[in-house]
């Protein structure tokens, strides 16, 4: 495992960057369909809300669990990976708080997350938020859990499941984004298909190799966190047994901080280094073509970083989204074993 694990990191310090963007940008689709599209996510953010309030309040064990949930999205969706012929997309990171809460915990952090990013980054838009949700963490999520589900239910092995539903999930929200494109700008003579066959040629395509890492990363940081778990309820006791739990926790925190410090310099060496053409940048030469004179028209004027700032902004999200992991990953852990060594003196 660690050497499959050494080689993932290799690849990520390889190969990643800032995101170009998977969203709809604003100004890309009419407010018709920013309004269908609102009247459609609305509904699952508010129940969302709801759901995750609700189970927080129960166990307040969940508390670190969404916020693991929240920190992997908000890590993830800040990197951008170079795929096939000179293009490039990012990661989703949604499938770990899918399979560790529920997928109805995900239009909530990807609400927060959409709405940082349109805010502070200049990547998605606030009028076509609710299609970036619907897509990124209503579609994503949902298909991931459904695939969990069934081939858990055959039995086969959980690795396997989890690579295959992460790698569905992000192809899902990917194939979500080309339809979504393509109801506002069919193909003059194949119609909407014709142009949902081109929309996913640019990203389904340029997905498929990221989706692979995706699911790698997401099987390995699942199985860090599982192991952390067994290895806390394993040692507990006095001073020695103490000892033993710090030790045998640190290969995994160890590893994960080494991701983490990778993630964190990548949004940097990128604002050095350029690795190709953004998904979005090609999907709006797409709908010229399909529509000629198109000309994106912005309901909203976002903050527009500088070339210089963009990658500290970046950074800026992956350092929260560090800050909220080690936050969760200390609650979940080190605050079990607190927890449980307290009980047994009294």
């Amino acid at each position: 495992m660690n050497k499959r694990l050494y080689l993932l990191l290799l690849a990520l310090t390889l190969g990643l960057e800032p995101a170009g963007a998977m969203h709809i940008m604003e100004g890309f689709i009419p407010m018709k369909w920013c309004i269908i599209w609102y009247l459609i996510a609305l509904p699952f953010v508010v129940l969302s809300y709801r759901f995750v309030a609700r189970i927080v309040k129960a166990s307040p064990r969940m508390k670190s669990t969404f916020a693991l949930s929240a920190a992997y999205t908000f890590i993830l969706s800040a990197l951008k990976v170079p795929s096939v012929a000179g293009s490039s997309s990012h990661l989703t990171g949604t499938t770990l708080g899918t399979l560790a809460i529920g997928p109805m915990a995900m239009p909530l952090v990807g609400t927060i997350v959409l709405l940082f990013q349109a805010l502070l980054l200049a990547h998605g838009g606030i009028s076509t938020l609710g299609a970036n949700i619907f897509s990124l963490s209503i579609a994503g999520p949902f298909v991931a859990y459904a695939l969990y589900r069934i081939f858990m239910g055959l039995r086969l092995h959980r690795n396997v499941v989890i690579f295959v539903a992460t790698f569905c999930g992000s192809m899902a929200t990917y194939i979500v984004t080309s339809f979504q494109l393509a109801f506002v700008y069919p193909d003059a003579v194949s119609g909407i298909m014709g142009a949902a066959w081109k929309f996913l040629g640019i990203f389904a395509i340029t997905q498929v190799p990221l989706s692979i890492i995706e699911g790698i990363l997401t099987v390995v940081v699942i199985g860090l966190l599982d192991k952390s778990q067994v290895n806390t309820s394993v040692y507990m006791g006095g001073v020695k047994e103490e000892a033993q739990t710090k030790k045998s926790l640190r290969p995994q925190v160890i590893l994960l901080s080494i991701l983490g410090a990778i993630c964190l310099a990548l949004p940097i060496l990128a604002g050095i280094f350029d690795i190709g053409t953004g998904t979005d940048d090609q999907a709006g030469d797409m709908i010229g073509h399909l529509t000629p004179g198109f000309s994106p028209t912005p309901f909203w004027e976002s903050f527009e970083p500088s070339e210089l700032g963009e990658p500290l902004l970046f950074a800026l999200q992956v350092a929260i989204g560090i800050a909220l992991f080690a936050w969760g990953y200390y609650q979940l852990v080190y605050k079990k074993r607190l927890k449980k060594e307290h009980e047994e003196h009294i």
